[in-house]
């Protein structure tokens, strides 16, 4: 590792950003050095230019990474180089206005159902269920378990940020089974040592994410569903399908946590027994109006 490296990983540290923020953004400035082929304390403001109009022009990259890119690279100049150049203020990268993908409450059943082994089946049930992100799901600890109030201790999310989630019986039953398959004393999912081997009390880490991801794509083409699932497709379905059930736009947010309302409501354009109730009332506000009926050769 290069002294410079280094010094920007102290400095993530110091800020107190999560160790996958902080992997990202040295990523982002990695990359960026081996676009140029020179270290990144060599590079001028036109370097930086030129490399975010590749992303955007060439690479047609995603807004997330750009975002990622942004953060990472303006991080290391200015906290690291401590260098104040005007060209972050220009770069914006473009905002989406795509809605996220929606399954349905039976597509859930029927994807969940299809997925055999119980590791990827429990933990898949348990980020639908509770609305978690992937790595809130995996990193499970048997202690986040609250059974007497039915909850869940989501600990350090992002920003690092603790909440509690409704634990539903069933979700708590589940979780119950599969823990006797292996016992760990920390985690809920822990990880294999070696290809096919059975969870182990000595595992240090929990579950990699690779082979559930998998097993979900699996799942969803044997189900015929053709839309683009992915593991967070599960957490917007929680939500929208709370919000389509009457459970109040707020308290999605808090389960959710996000710190935004701003955020939270845009599952309120995705509920399709939201958008029913909505055309009936208007079918019966605008059903008073005398419009004239003349007949129409079609």
């Amino acid at each position: 590792m290069t002294i410079l490296r280094q010094k920007m990983q102290e400095d993530l540290q110091l800020r107190g950003l999560s160790p996958k923020t902080q992997e990202a953004y040295v990523r982002a400035v990695r990359q960026l050095a081996e676009y140029h082929g020179r270290s990144p304390d060599q590079l001028n403001e036109e370097d930086i230019r030129r490399y975010f109009l590749y992303l955007k022009n060439e690479k047609k990259a995603a807004r997330g990474s750009v975002t990622i890119a942004l953060c990472g690279i303006k991080f290391f100049y200015e906290q690291t180089l401590e260098r104040e150049w005007r060209i972050f203020d220009l770069i914006r990268p473009e905002k989406s206005k795509k809605l996220p993908v929606i399954l349905s409450r039976a597509e859930v059943k029927a994807v969940l159902g299809g997925i055999h082994r119980l590791d990827y089946r429990t933990c898949l049930t348990t980020i639908y269920s509770c609305g978690l992100r992937l790595s809130e799901g995996l990193s499970l600890q048997v202690s986040q378990i609250d059974s007497a109030r039915m909850l869940l201790h989501i600990q350090k999310g992002k920003g690092g940020k603790d909440r509690y989630v409704p634990l539903p019986e069933g979700t708590c039953q589940l979780l119950r089974h599969y823990w006797a398959t292996h016992r760990h004393p920390k985690w809920l999912f822990p990880g294999r040592r070696r290809r096919g081997e059975r969870p182990g009390m000595d595992a240090t880490k929990p579950m990699n994410e690779r082979g559930m991801r998998t097993a979900l794509k699996q799942a969803v083409a044997a189900q015929g569903i053709r839309k683009a699932v992915s593991v967070h497709t599960l957490r917007h379905s929680y939500a929208t399908h709370l919000l389509e059930a009457g459970v109040n736009l707020r308290q999605i947010q808090t389960y959710l946590g996000h710190n935004s309302l701003r955020t939270t409501a845009i599952y309120t354009h995705l509920t399709s027994d939201g958008e029913t109730r909505a055309a009936a009332v208007i079918n019966r506000l605008m059903g008073e109006l005398e419009i004239p009926q003349e007949s129409v050769p079609w």
